[in-house]
Order: structure tokens, then C-alpha cells, then sequence
């Protein structure tokens, strides 16, 4: 297989340019976006992009969950083709490059490899995938979790937003839902490039993050239930605390993601006690507790241990508690042949890199069920995401789309 040349970049100021143009679509309120799914905002954002695919020469599909699929053609009609993308849908308060940057990251390898003349054997895909943050409709990574065959069409067009409509008929509202069925393509390969989401590869000053895992996942719901009472008038002896017997079982999820280090977290994200008044002592604490690792047995070990330090907790209390596994996914292992292609562009092109796991989901966690997938990092500024003042550098930017150029085109292989 033909390695590219190291001289061959892409054009950093026309992907800043791209990433500044799409940010003016749905504007936040402090300089990032609010681009929800299957929101007029969202079918803007499409609009522009189909528009700079179809201009690159790309011919777009679009399947019936809205996945948008810019399409290069190669030399050989019978290869099938690399994929690349990520997603344009953000946050309620989501910045500018999240997601963003692996789509227009991949329209720029096109523009590149077009300007060039660079032919390849198998055709190359840019891809839109739908609903990967889940904020509006949940859960996350929606689309290519269909696409994947982890839910159903029907399931995922039945979801509801907090007004109740519908993911399903917001879709077609908007006109992206297409005719193709879901998950029909045959994929060579998929790459994923990313922010990192994440303080490491700032902090230790390395360009680009080879992702070898994604962490599984854990959504445990906690219910303790004890007895409402007044705050003043009740003695302490006698108290049924149940925002107490939470705060205790919190420091315990602390302590059981500690015994995991360096790679397992924990933390309780939701929380709500009842009936949540100054005066009143919580009779009813839920809770759910969110644990990750790359080792499915630690995570296993995390969920058994939950369950059994907040039992004994809440038992030397004289209150209840219930437990219901609420979400989650295994964690994933990223082709190790992808991963190849990626560190050794990143040798090859001189940038610094070390390997990473992803803490975040992405699309590239399903699609690797169906298809050989790897991701690329670049940093982000004090690791900060999912937030209006997330931030890159173009230099960082340039460094993750050189390296998805390099990584894309090795495995499309190169026709002399």
C-alpha cells in the first residue's frame, strides 16, 4: 500500500474558514452554538454543507435517519469506500468545533486530495451523522447507533423532545429525511477526527491523540428513601435523612472509581431530592451514578460495589434504597489496523502523539460494531467541551485533519 508523501497537508486557513462559516449558523448567546438536532438551525447547517460537497464534486445520499452521506468517487467501482465524518448537530450551549470539526475535516481531505489531482482506488465518504448528541432527543449517538443496528428505526423516530414532538416528524419537518435504508452501506474503513473533550493532550503539550479504546459505560439510578420531616424540630438520633444517606454514598463512588486509577471515573451527574425544600428533610434522594472504564470487569466490579457499599449504608440508616440500570455500553476496541494508519501518519508528518482513551461516546463507538473504525484527538483548550468557550487552535486543527488526510488516503490507497 502507498504511503503518502509527507508533504501532502491540507489547507489550514480553508478548513478555519469552513469551521468560522458554519459557526454562524445557529449562534449561542457567548460566542459558541446552539445547533440542536432537527432544528431549522441544523437543516441550515446541512444545507451549507451539501452545498460545499456538491461544489467539491461529491454526489450526497441521505438514508431515512437523515445521515448525509458526500461520496468521491474511486477507480475501482467494486472497492468499498473509506468513510469519514462526524457530526454538525451541538449542544444547547455546544461550541464551534465539536463534532464540526471531523465533517468539515473530512470535506477539507477531499478539497485537498482534489486540488492535487490524487486519485484513489476505493471511493471516500464524508459523513453527517444525525443526532449525536442526544440532547434534544435521547440518547446520544442516535443515528449511527441505528445504523449499527443498536436500535430500531421506529424506536429511534418515536423519541420525544421536552415539548413532545417527536424526533421522527421533526426530521421529515425539516425536509433531511431521506429514502435510503439504514445501514445498507458496506464500509473499507471509518475514521473519526475529534477534540479531545479532555485536559490530556494540552497539558502534556502532544499534537494528536491516537484513540485505541472507548470507554464502556455505566448509568446506575439510585433511589434512597427515607422520611420527610422539619429540619428544626426533628432530634438528629431520630432523623430519616435520605440526602444524607446519598452524600455518603457518593464519597463511596469516589473511592471506588479511585481504586481504578488512572483510567476508571465516577461521578453522580443527576440528582434530585424531595421534596427539595429549605425546611424540610429529604425523604427521597435519585440519583444516578455514571461509571466508566476501558475494562468491562472493572466496570462490573464498579456496579457490584455500588450496589453493595450503599446497601450497607443505607441499612445502618433504617432507610431503603432500589437500584436500576438505566443506560450504558461495553467498551469498545478500535481496529487495530486503522489505529496503525493513524499513529504512523502522525510519524510520518512529525507531529507528537501518544495513544488516548476516548472518555466521551462517539459515533465511531458503533460504527465500529459494523465496520473497521479508529479515531483521531486533537487538544482542546483546558480540555474544555460541550460549553460555548470551547476552544481550538488552527494549528491543532491543521495537525488532527493532516493526519485524517494521511490515514484516509493510505487506507483508499492511492493510484499512481
Amino acid at each position: 500500500m502507498t504511503q503518502p508523501a509527507a508533504n501532502l497537508r491540507i489547507d489550514a486557513d480553508r478548513l478555519w474558514s469552513s469551521l468560522m462559516e458554519m459557526a454562524q449558523i445557529g449562534p449561542g448567546v457567548a460566542g459558541g452554538n446552539n445547533r440542536q438536532t432537527v432544528t431549522d438551525a441544523d437543516g441550515e447547517g446541512r444545507a451549507l454543507f451539501q452545498r460545499w460537497c456538491e461544489a467539491a464534486g461529491c454526489t450526497m445520499g441521505l438514508d431515512q435517519m437523515g445521515n448525509m452521506f458526500a461520496r468521491r468517487e474511486g477507480t475501482d467501482p467494486d472497492a468499498l469506500p473509506v468513510y469519514v465524518g462526524s457530526h454538525l448537530d451541538t449542544q444547547p450551549t455546544g461550541g464551534k468545533y465539536d463534532g464540526v470539526l471531523g465533517v468539515l475535516g473530512g470535506l477539507e481531505l477531499i478539497r485537498t486530495i482534489n486540488d492535487l489531482g490524487i486519485k484513489t482506488k476505493h471511493p471516500i465518504v464524508v459523513t453527517n451523522w444525525t443526532n449525536e448528541e442526544g440532547t434534544r432527543f435521547a440518547p446520544a449517538m442516535l443515528s449511527s447507533g441505528v445504523f449499527a443496528g443498536v436500535h430500531t428505526q421506529d424506536w429511534a423516530y418515536a423519541r420525544v423532545d421536552a415539548e413532545g414532538k417527536s424526533f421522527g416528524d421533526e426530521l421529515q419537518r425539516i425536509g433531511w429525511r431521506g429514502d435510503e435504508e439504514v445501514g445498507a452501506r458496506k464500509m473499507h474503513a471509518f475514521f473519526e477526527l475529534h477534540i479531545e473533550q479532555g485536559p490530556i493532550l494540552e497539558a502534556e503539550g502532544v499534537d494528536i491523540g491516537v484513540v485505541t479504546h472507548g470507554q464502556g459505560l455505566s448509568w446506575t439510578q439510585v433511589t434512597v428513601l427515607g422520611k420527610d420531616s422539619h429540619t428544626g424540630s426533628t432530634p438528629m438520633p431520630m432523623r430519616k435523612n435520605a440526602g444524607l444517606a446519598m452524600a455518603r454514598i457518593l464519597e463511596k463512588v469516589e473511592e471506588i472509581a479511585l481504586s481504578h486509577a488512572p483510567d476508571a471515573v465516577g461521578a453522580a451527574g443527576h440528582i434530585d431530592v424531595y421534596p427539595n425544600s429549605r425546611n424540610v428533610i429529604p425523604g427521597k434522594a435519585v440519583f444516578t451514578v455514571d461509571f466508566r472504564s476501558p475494562t468491562l470487569s472493572v466496570i462490573e466490579d464498579m456496579e457490584a460495589r455500588l450496589r453493595k457499599e450503599a446497601q450497607a449504608i443505607v441499612d445502618a440508616m433504617g432507610l431503603e434504597v432500589s437500584f436500576e440500570k438505566v443506560g450504558g455500553f461495553d467498551p469498545v476496541a478500535f481496529d487495530e489496523g486503522c489505529v496503525e494508519a493513524v499513529r504512523s501518519a502522525a510519524e510520518r508528518l512529525g507531529y507528537s502523539h501518544r495513544n488516548i482513551i476516548s472518555g466521551a461516546g462517539h459515533d465511531a463507538c458503533w460504527i465500529n460494531r459494523v465496520a473497521p473504525t479508529a479515531m483521531i484527538m486533537c487538544p482542546c483548550v483546558d480540555g474544555l467541551s460541550h460549553n460555548e468557550a470551547e476552544e481550538i487552535t488552527k494549528d491543532w486543527a491543521k495537525a488532527g485533519a493532516d493526519v485524517l488526510l494521511h490515514a484516509v488516503v493510505e487506507t483508499a490507497e492511492i493510484v499512481e
